[in-house]
């Protein structure tokens, strides 16, 4: 019997055929609304294509998460030119918006030019998205001089204005990276709405079902600096805990729910997940399984494996931050954050990566953080801290491959922070092996400050160079002498309007591991 991603799957191959027999039975609904109201995306670049993405919603916010649409197939058109104004039409074709995927669109491009720019569109009889902007990769193993990105992560979009992506999208970077807590889970209401918008009571409840993540997606990707961020460049999404709910491991919750009602809850959340996001197909859900990692390469500059620490992770008990004897179980040879064949995939393509910068993206804090100062040690089991041998094991393969250059990217703590990889982080001399950069939140944890009740626990680990708690992003030059990172902040998001500005910056050199400040004054705009 065909499975439903297998269903989903052949439904989409033949939406993807020209205007033929195929779709004739399908309808164009006569819309009285614009059905492109949640914008378009593009994303995991290839040297010859991307992914596109839109999805029809010309009531994004109807209760009942359909965004307004009937339980039809409908046929969307697209188009791929090499300008903005369309006037040389590269590719183009039809695709089915299929009730079963919440009308979402994923068109996989093939047959592009590497290292390029391109612009897409929909359209829906007379009604026409707005344009998207996208660049596909360097052809594998080619020399490139430089590459520039932002990673940002955390957008709990009732905890302020998304005034970073508004300087983000004017930025010159060739793709975004995101570490995932897209969305999120808990009820919104007074208590934490900070915005000026009345909600209906169906978004005061946390979600569990497919049609509540439906609306939950709609919602924060109703934002328009989110939706110009996603029209400037292509996205690498990865994902973390909320887009399912807070502190899962695999097929554990941190509530009450059953077993069976987890799974069935975490199976919706990760179709709703694939639906809003410009993914390939090979992350169509299989129930409550998705394939989420997986490798991006840019010539042979830098690497990047897309890592998925939460759908395959071994639970904890009892408290997340432990100390003492409690603190043992982080030893155990077998916990594991990765999952046996994520680690042997990861652990193969470190050994035969042959790129200049070698790149985890990822979503929890990897450095070890002892947050006692004092006497005694504390640490968390949510993040690489509670997966010991784990960490252990690919350091000993950054060692034993003789990896380039490794750098983690980070998200989840909504804080900036900027840390040395130690071989031994139990010796402040131990050797640097490895650097760790992690983004803050977009708006998640609301204003923020700059040090905040949490920074010197942290500072206090000599391995951390930085800690911000304020909102903003981190912006990453890559050249094959160098890696440059720019931490971006904003003083509020409480309103709009706020202005951005770098608080810090560190180098890193080829063939030296270990962060470089760079001293210099405060760039505003």
């Amino acid at each position: 019997m065909e499975s439903k991603s297998q269903k989903i799957t052949s439904l989409i191959n033949e939406g993807l055929k020209p205007a033929d027999d195929a779709l004739i039975s399908t309808e164009i609904p006569e819309f009285k609304k614009n059905p492109f109201q949640l914008g378009v995306a593009s994303g995991d670049p290839l040297p010859d294509g991307v992914v596109i993405w839109t999805r029809l919603a010309p009531e994004p916010l109807a209760e009942d998460g359909s965004g307004g649409m009937k339980n039809i197939r409908v046929p969307v058109e697209w188009e791929v030119a090499a300008d903005q104004n369309f006037n040389k039409i590269i590719q183009h074709g039809f695709a089915a918006a299929l009730p079963d995927l919440g009308h979402s669109v994923h068109v996989e491009l093939e047959g592009l030019a590497p290292w390029r720019y391109y612009y897409y569109r929909f359209k829906v009889g007379d009604m026409v998205s707005s344009i998207g902007r996208t660049k596909t990769a360097p052809a594998d193993g080619t020399p490139i001089s430089s590459l520039s990105f932002a990673t940002a992560s955390c957008q709990a979009w009732y905890h302020g204005y998304y005034t970073a992506y508004r300087h983000m999208a004017m930025e010159n970077l060739d793709f975004v990276l995101f570490h995932g807590d897209y969305i999120y889970e808990y009820p919104i209401n007074s208590s934490n709405l900070v915005r000026e918008v009345r909600l209906s009571n169906a978004h005061n409840t946390k979600i569990v079902t497919l049609n509540q993540y439906r609306l939950r997606y709609s919602l924060f990707k109703s934002d328009s600096d989110l939706q110009a961020a996603h029209a400037a460049f292509p996205w690498i999404v990865t994902w973390d805990d909320h887009e399912v709910e807070n502190n899962y491991a695999d097929e554990d919750t941190q509530y009450n729910a059953s077993p069976h009602q987890f799974i069935e809850q975490r199976a919706e959340a990760y179709q709703a997940h694939y639906e809003n996001m410009p993914l390939r197909s090979m992350s169509i859900p299989e129930g409550p399984d998705m394939r989420m990692y997986r490798k991006l390469t840019y010539g042979n500059l830098a690497e990047f494996n897309v890592l998925d620490t939460r759908q395959y992770r071994d639970d904890y008990e009892g408290s997340a931050i432990v100390s003492g004897e409690d603190a043992k179980v982080r030893l155990d040879s077998d916990r594991t954050i990765l999952g046996d064949k994520q680690e042997k995939w990861l652990l193969g393509n470190l050994e035969q990566s042959e790129a200049t910068w070698n790149v985890l993206a990822q979503q929890v804090v990897m450095a070890q953080i002892d947050r006692n100062p004092g006497a005694g040690k504390k640490f968390s089991m949510d993040q690489w801290d509670g997966f010991v041998a784990d960490r252990e094991r690919i350091f000993q393969a950054f060692n034993e491959f003789n990896v380039q250059n490794p750098v983690v990217l980070t998200g989840d703590i909504h804080r900036h922070l900027a840390a040395n990889l130690k071989k031994d982080f139990t010796n402040p001399a131990s050797e640097t092996i490895g650097t760790e950069f992690v983004t803050t939140s977009i708006a998640s944890g609301k204003d923020g400050e700059v040090h905040d009740d949490s920074a010197d626990k942290w500072l206090s680990n000599d391995h951390v160079k930085l800690y911000n708690a304020q909102r903003g992003y981190v912006r990453c030059h890559v050249t094959p002498d160098k890696w440059d990172t720019d931490f971006l902040v904003l003083p509020y998001i409480s309103t709009p309007g706020a202005p951005i500005e770098t608080y810090a910056s560190f180098t890193v050199e080829n063939g030296k591991p270990g962060l470089q400040k760079l001293e210099k004054e405060l760039v505003s705009k």
